[in-house]
């Protein structure tokens, strides 16, 4: 889910960033750090191994998700209680009067310096500076100057990191992915960078809407672009990021959390799943790619014109497999961030089979051969068992950003609702034969 400031925001000139850029301020200052920052334009532009230590109970009697029930809702529900807002937020369609006060001289200069090398601008001291709504980790900014030819606005994108990013991702990393992704024609271009921030181009497209994700043209467009971005080649090791990020988000949680905290979401033996998960999951058959990881519709651009989308926003990206991605973007469709309370999660919002085979269907399809039903059915094995990473991935993403970040969001309710859908899945999806997708709903619930 990880993005800028109020997590509510205008579908109007701008993006829902990722949560760390964005799910949040949106899963856009996001993805779940998770969710969009990006500017849009016009409109809201497996089978697993058996267990041996872990037998599964009969589904009937619930035994896990009665833990969940009785742990992280009635063990939580007096930890969530709601943020004071340290920042506010303009209206994201309103140009603000002299807020370019409110940048810091070297982001000023630094846009006056590029507005200089454009012959069209009016006045490189005439921008305007409008707040961007939804993200969860960053502020955003789309800057605007006034032309000669009165010729729509020239346009771009301010980006300041928020506070405790460090804890999720490292920033370095994250802007050679932004770079490589931008010489490669998927996203924004780099413009400029400062001491906490950067300058991208202003995409004219549309950020995606909670909805869109279900529309069935779009959603075709979404699974073309992830197999081409899964299919990139970036430089570095191929190594999965997943395992070792969240047991190192555990111990971040760990030490921030209060010892109620700690109990409230088992922080002190959450690892033992990590390590059960990490040992059913993996197979040596399984697809690695680059990932986005937090594919959230805020962090989605639809340019209408060109019926193309493009993904932004890549603080959580890295090698991973597939599965988790698909699983990932799945999960996301349970998420809206633009309403008034944008941390509460609907999963019965999640697709249902139909929708996850015609997705995965499409995804493999874009290689240029029609896949077989087997290669459909294992795929979608793998990402069904993948939401239950997903889950404790944002779930531990979530305490954290309670305590790190002053964006107004319920940090704490998202985190409880993650980790206790990560319990009520758990016995249907990691089951010795694997689960039978048509009896699973997307609330985790036997049809």
């Amino acid at each position: 889910m990880a993005s800028t400031e109020n997590p509510v925001k205008d579908n109007t000139d701008h993006p829902v960033e990722d949560k760390a850029d964005h799910p949040m301020e949106g899963k856009a200052d996001h993805p779940m750090e998770g969710k969009a920052d990006h500017p849009m334009e016009g409109k809201a532009d497996h089978n697993v191994k058996d267990k041996v230590d872990h037998p599964v109970v009969d589904k009937a009697d619930h035994p896990v998700v009665s833990k969940a029930d009785h742990s992280v809702e009635e063990k939580s529900d007096h930890l969530v209680k709601d943020k004071e807002d340290h920042s506010v937020v303009e209206k994201a369609d309103h140009p603000a009067n002299n807020k370019a006060v409110d940048l810091p001289e070297e982001v000023k200069a630094l846009l006056k310096s590029l507005a200089s090398e454009w012959d069209d601008i009016q006045d490189v001291d005439a921008l305007q500076v409008i707040p961007l709504k939804g993200a969860m980790t960053n502020k955003v900014f789309q800057i605007k100057w006034p032309t000669k030819t009165g010729q729509p606005s020239r346009k771009v994108i301010v980006r300041i990191y928020g506070e405790g990013v460090e804890n999720f991702f490292d920033r370095d990393d994250e802007i050679r992915a932004f770079e490589f992704l931008s010489k490669n024609e998927q996203g924004p271009r780099l413009l400029g960078r400062f001491s906490n921030g950067r300058i991208e181009e202003f995409i004219k497209a549309r950020t995606l809407s909670a909805s869109d994700l279900r529309d069935p043209s779009i959603s075709a467009l979404i699974a073309a672009k992830m197999k081409e971005f899964h299919d990139l080649d970036i430089s570095g090791p191929k190594k999965i990021i997943l395992w070792d990020k969240i047991r190192k988000w555990i111990s971040v949680a760990k030490g921030l959390s209060s010892p109620e905290e700690v109990e409230a979401f088992y922080l002190d033996t959450i690892d033992k799943e990590v390590d059960i998960l990490e040992k059913e999951l993996s197979c040596d058959q399984q697809r690695i790619g680059f990932c986005h990881n937090d594919l959230q519709y805020g962090n989605i651009m639809l340019n209408e014109e060109s019926n193309t989308v493009t993904l932004i926003d890549y603080e959580y990206s890295g090698y991973n497999p597939v599965a988790y991605d698909i699983a990932n973007h799945f999960c996301e469709m349970a998420a809206d961030y633009h309403t008034e309370t944008p941390h509460v999660l609907d999963f019965s919002k999640c697709p249902d089979l139909e929708e996850r085979k015609r997705f995965v269907r499409t995804y493999l399809s874009t290689s240029g051969q029609e896949p077989s039903d087997s290669e459909v059915e294992q795929l979608l094995q793998e990402a069904e068992k993948y939401t239950l990473a997903n889950h404790l991935f944002w779930g531990l993403w979530g305490v954290i950003s309670a305590h790190v970040n002053k964006i107004d969001f319920d940090y704490m309710e998202y985190a409880k609702q993650r980790i206790k859908e990560y319990w009520a899945r758990k016995p249907y999806l990691l089951c010795s034969a694997g689960p039978s997708l048509e009896t699973i709903t997307p609330e985790g619930n036997k049809t």
